[in-house]
């Protein structure tokens, strides 16, 4: 079968989680064709892709979301859109809680809407909005609800607007433009859609919105919204939505995916990968780690303010943040920065690298992030025997207390944002080799036994393989 995979932010331009996830996914599965269809969010990163293409992968689509602006439009035209097509938009612009999908993805691959930069433009997206700011909109400026609204929906208009491949399957990893991508295959192609949402992406871009300095306060709800509904697209369309663990199957039926369409299937690791690791040199202090992106929403200053507070218990520990910090330089030198005004000693920015050089060496990992899926850096740390402390996000509770099995705590779960308790945490293992050894013994085997590497790519080779007889 030939599957389109439609990822955003992730593969190929960035590695760990997600990347990860769908790297193995297609190298695992060399009796199937893959195409990517990637969305980046600047053309910058325009064929820097950080892993090497299994040869599975035959074709990489890229889409870059920052090319609204270089584009201007004329102003002024009619596009002359009939009564259904200028509903479609408005429920789409004004984020409609109940949109039907169907004419809108219909109305976004209309000829007439060619140049989406004319059509943002025209006369027609004119009327729609003084109705919408009339209807709904009142108290803010038309002029600037005219142009915010411009630089939401372009974006995806461009988006829609590209070759999309032909594929036997489409098969989503995130809602947003990705999810709305693949509906859009399904309803051009009448071929069935998969999605697999591993955070839930409408609850990740609202706390990022909340937090941007860059949308001024009677905005935010509108952008929120917005995106809300390029959700809704994907639970609307898709044949199968995969969550990986319970609270996230709550999360979308609040949202409004339908119950019956969702089926749990966890992540998994290989755990023979993670035997023989290097450990650390012989008469090393406490060694502590993580895992993770250096951007903001996993929260790296809570992961310094959290290390200080552990220096002034062991004073002797090292400190590595491990993984990749280009993606967000500026947010790596605010972390700098921090680190150089707490006057903390021993923090270590490795930058890329394999973890099996480091994962080994650690006595304790942490993760401080505002907000996961089913974090795979927790997966691999309990493979590799190692104990964590972790923020209350995601499936991070179930990963290291365990769900209906005895296997024992893998670790400590605290609350967001809380880098005392953090603290505190990491400084109560490093006290205990004893502990350390237990809970880094109790998250192995619960990996062993229930988040294996094996069992994740079956899952999938069955459901990819359902799909393909029944279409047979």
């Amino acid at each position: 079968m030939r599957i389109c995979l439609v990822a955003e932010g992730s593969y190929p331009y960035i590695t760990g989680g997600v990347s990860s996830w769908i790297h193995a996914l297609i190298r695992n599965m060399p009796e199937h064709e893959f195409v990517i269809y990637a969305i980046a969010a600047e053309r910058k990163q325009k064929g820097k892709f950080k892993y090497e293409l299994p040869s599975n992968l035959v074709e990489v689509h890229e889409g870059f979301l920052d090319d609204f602006l270089r584009i201007d439009g004329e102003w002024g035209h009619r596009v002359r859109l009939d009564k259904e097509e200028k509903a479609a938009l408005k429920s789409l612009i004004g984020g409609d809680e109940h949109i039907d999908w169907k004419p809108v993805l219909s109305v976004l691959g209309d000829p007439k809407l060619k140049n989406a930069a004319d059509f943002l433009m025209s006369k027609d997206y004119f009327d729609i909005m003084s109705e919408l700011c009339l209807e709904k909109y009142r108290q803010i400026p038309f002029t600037e609800m005219f142009w915010t609204v411009r630089s939401m929906i372009l974006p995806l208009l461009l988006t829609v607007r590209a070759t999309l491949p032909e594929a036997d399957i489409y098969h989503s990893v995130s809602t947003g433009y990705a999810g709305v991508i693949a509906s859009l295959g399904k309803h051009k192609y009448q071929k069935p859609m998969i999605l697999t949402e591993h955070g839930i992406y409408s609850r990740e871009r609202e706390e990022e919105i909340i937090k941007a300095d860059w949308v001024k306060g009677y905005f935010k709800d509108v952008w929120i919204e917005y995106f809300y509904t390029l959700s809704a697209c994907a639970y609307q369309y898709a044949d199968q939505v995969i969550t990986l663990f319970n609270r996230n199957k709550e999360i979308q039926i609040e949202l409004g995916c339908a119950e019956e369409k969702i089926q749990i299937m966890p992540n998994g690791v290989g755990v023979d990968d993670f035997n023989s690791l290097p450990t650390k040199p012989e008469g090393e202090p406490m060694w502590i780690g993580g895992l993770v992106r250096v951007v903001p929403i996993k929260d790296i200053k809570t992961m310094i303010q959290s290390f200080q507070i552990v220096k002034y218990e062991v004073p002797d520990a090292k400190f590595f943040i491990m993984g990749p910090y280009e993606e967000d330089l500026e947010y790596y030198q605010e972390c700098l920065s921090l680190v150089e005004s707490l006057q903390l000693k021993d923090v270590i920015f490795t930058g890329s690298v394999n973890i099996k050089d480091y994962i080994g060496k650690m006595d304790v990992l942490v993760l401080s992030s505002i907000s996961e899926g089913q974090p795979l850096a927790v997966l691999e740390g309990m493979a590799a025997g190692k104990p964590f402390v972790t923020t209350d996000v995601g499936s991070c509770k179930e990963l290291l207390f365990g769900v209906d099995d005895d296997y024992g705590s893998a670790g400590y779960v605290v609350p967001v944002m809380n880098y005392e308790q953090i603290g505190q945490a990491v400084i109560t293992l490093c006290r205990s080799e004893r502990q350390r050894r237990e809970m880094g013994a109790n998250g192995l085997e619960r990996v062993r036994n229930r988040y294996t590497n094996a069992a994740f790519i079956n899952n999938y080779k069955n459901l990819y393989r359902s799909y393909g007889e029944e279409k047979r």
